[in-house]
C-alpha cells in the first residue's frame, strides 16, 4: 500500500510552553500578529508534472467540528448529495488530541502527534512553532504543482509557511476567526486570476457554534446548513474554474464534539466524516476498514500521482476511487500560479 506506516524519519517536536509570565504572553500575541496574516510564496521554476495522475486539481474542505450524525439530523443537502454521488463513511477517526491544530497538522502532514509533536491550540507562539515538516502543500509544490490555503481560525498561522504555499491566509489575534461567508467570499475573489492545483479551505462556523450553544443544539444545525452552503459555493467556483468533472474533492472535519467542547477520545469527539467526490471517485459506502484523518494527506499526493515511497503513517484511501484510475495527464502542463492578493 501506498504510504506504509514505517516508523522512520525525521521527529519533530516542539510543544508550546503552558506557563509564561504576563509580558512575555503578550510579547508572543503581537509577535503572532494581530492583524490578518497574507504568505505568497515566489514563483518557482518551470517543472513539468508528473504524467500520471487522477487529477490534477484537489480540493480538500475541512468543517470544524463536525460530527457525522449531523450531515442526516440536519438534513445538510450538499454535504448528503455528495455522499450519494460520491465515496464515504461517516466513521473515520481523528488523532488524540482531538484539537483544531494538532489535528489539523495530522490531516495535512500524515503523521500522528507523537511524530509531529503539535499538542498546542493557539497562537500565541506561532512565529516560534512554525510547523516545520512536510505536507500536503510542500510536496506537492517541490513536484510542480500549486498550492492555495484559506484558514478561518488565527491558530492556522503556524502551518503558513513561505514556499510552501503560493497563497495563504489566516485571520490575526489569538483567536481570531473569520465565518464561512467571508472565507468564501476570499476564496471567489482568489479563484478569479489562480487555479491552485492543491486548494483547502477550512471553515470554521460549526465548531465555534458548538462551544457556544452546544454540540447538536438548533444553533449548531444552523452552523452546519452555512458550512453546507459553503460547500455548495466552491462546487461552483471549483465547476468554472477548473471546468465540470475536472477536479477531485475530500470533505471532512478535523474532530467533533460533544456538550460545549471536545478534545477527549470520547467517540462523539474522536469520530469524523470523510467524503470523496468529483474525478475518478467510485460511488459507494466505504466499508469498515478505518479510515484516519491521517489518510487524507496521503490520498491528496496519490491523487496527483506524487506515488513515491513516505515515512508518512497516513495511507491512500485507494477504494474509495475507481480500480486503475490512474490517468495519462499532459507531462508538460505547468502550475497555473498567480500573486493575487486576494
Amino acid at each position: 500500500m501506498f504510504y506504509g506506516r514505517a516508523a522512520r524519519g525525521r521527529v519533530f517536536h516542539r510543544v508550546g510552553p503552558v506557563v509564561r509570565t504576563s509580558v512575555l504572553l503578550l510579547s508572543a500575541i503581537g509577535a503572532s500578529g494581530c492583524g490578518a496574516r497574507y504568505i505568497r510564496s515566489p514563483a518557482l521554476p518551470f517543472q513539468p508534472l508528473p504524467v500520471t495522475s487522477v487529477t490534477r486539481h484537489v480540493l480538500v474542505v475541512s468543517v470544524d467540528g463536525l460530527r457525522p450524525d449531523a450531515i442526516a439530523t440536519y438534513s445538510a443537502p450538499t454535504l448528503q448529495r455528495l455522499m450519494r454521488e460520491g465515496s464515504y463513511t461517516l466513521s473515520a477517526t481523528t488523532i488524540d488530541p482531538s484539537k483544531t491544530l494538532p489535528s489539523h497538522t495530522s490531516m495535512l502532514t500524515g503523521q500522528p502527534p507523537e511524530r509531529h509533536g503539535v499538542l498546542w491550540n493557539n497562537v500565541a507562539t506561532a512565529d516560534a512553532d512554525s510547523i516545520d515538516l512536510p505536507n500536503i502543500f510542500s510536496v506537492a509544490r517541490d513536484h510542480g504543482y500549486s498550492t492555495a490555503a484559506f484558514f478561518s481560525k488565527a491558530k492556522f498561522q503556524p502551518l503558513q509557511r513561505l514556499g510552501t504555499l503560493d497563497y495563504s491566509q489566516a485571520p490575526g489575534g489569538w483567536f481570531g476567526r473569520w465565518s464561512s461567508n467571508r472565507t468564501m467570499a476570499d476564496v471567489a475573489s482568489y479563484l478569479q486570476g489562480a487555479r491552485p492545483n492543491v486548494l483547502f479551505v477550512h471553515l470554521a462556523d460549526v465548531d465555534a457554534a458548538g462551544h457556544r450553544a452546544g454540540w447538536m443544539t438548533p444553533e449548531y444545525g444552523r452552523a452546519v446548513l452555512t458550512a453546507d452552503a459553503a460547500i455548495n459555493q466552491l462546487l461552483g467556483l471549483a465547476a468554472r474554474k477548473y471546468g465540470a468533472g475536472n477536479f477531485s474533492l475530500i470533505v471532512t472535519a478535523d474532530h467533533g464534539g460533544h456538550g460545549t467542547d471536545h478534545g477527549s477520545k470520547d467517540p462523539r469527539d474522536v469520530t469524523i466524516p470523510w467524503i470523496a467526490w468529483g474525478q475518478g471517485v467510485r460511488r459507494g459506502a466505504l466499508d469498515q476498514s478505518a479510515v484516519s484523518t491521517m489518510d487524507t494527506a496521503a490520498t491528496v499526493l496519490w491523487l496527483l500521482g506524487l506515488t513515491e515511497q513516505s515515512d508518512w503513517v497516513g495511507e491512500a484511501v485507494i477504494p474509495a476511487y475507481e480500480p486503475s484510475p490512474l490517468q495519462v495527464a499532459d507531462g508538460v502542463e505547468s502550475a497555473s500560479r498567480s500573486d493575487n492578493p486576494n
